[in-house]
């Protein structure tokens, strides 16, 4: 369900599975829960991940430092980035999604062309197998299947996602894939494991990331 990847004096750091719940539901504990009971700790999430998703989670470990993180979310102190793969060819090779997101039907959300409180995610993209191309993901904002919706809105929805269109797979293919942040006068600076799924052990995958998006931190990024 998750492995330990850091265990600081304040927080821990798991790599979710994919297609197993954040919170507990359906009678059958979520990753949360799960965590404390294998840990013996009291957690406090401070962000989340979907059920398909998998990835880094930060869980801190008392509602003081639990605090400090969700201010240092709301500065955007957070660098989130994402790996996800997708049939297809996108509208754009690169650059941005930027608008207002809204409740749609059947749990979806919709990308809207108003700018008010816009959800925006920076993006490069790849070619890594015949008619599969991969995505480098950096959120600048933290909506509610941001990810998802932006990728749909390019034309190329998340494999595996069939919510908003993906072709079905082992897996939806999205993963949180690496973090950085300072906490506490301290830098961090974490990285997940391969993500799991047939897909994403691709030859033209694994090549990708480690001749070109190895440290993403350090890529000319797209104006936001």
């Amino acid at each position: 369900m998750f492995q330990l990847i850091q265990d600081e004096a304040d927080f821990i750091v798991i790599d979710k599975a994919p297609g197993v719940h954040f919170h507990s539901q359906d009678g059958s504990a979520g990753v949360v829960a799960t965590a404390e009971a294998r840990l013996g700790l009291k957690l406090y999430p401070v962000h989340r991940l979907d059920t398909l998703t998998s990835g880094l989670i930060i869980l801190a470990k008392s509602s003081e430092a639990a605090a400090d993180f969700t201010e240092l979310f709301s500065r955007h102190g957070v660098q989130k980035y994402y790996l996800a793969l997708a049939k297809g060819k996108p509208k754009k090779k690169q650059g941005k999604v930027a608008g207002d997101m809204a409740k749609a039907r059947r749990s979806q959300h919709k990308l809207l062309r108003t700018m008010e409180n816009p959800a925006v995610t920076q993006f490069f993209s790849a070619s890594v197998d015949e008619g599969l191309r991969a995505y480098l993901l950096k959120p600048l904002t933290g909506k509610t299947h941001q990810l998802r919706v932006a990728l749909a809105s390019l034309g190329t929805p998340i494999l595996g996602d069939e919510l908003y269109g993906g072709e079905a797979a082992d897996r939806g293919y999205l993963h949180a894939w690496q973090l950085y942040f300072c906490f506490r006068g301290q830098h961090f600076h974490i990285l997940s494991g391969h993500p799991p799924g047939a897909q994403f052990a691709l030859p033209g995958f694994g090549k990708l990331l480690d001749e070109e998006w190895g440290n993403p931190d350090s890529l000319e990024w797209p104006k936001p």
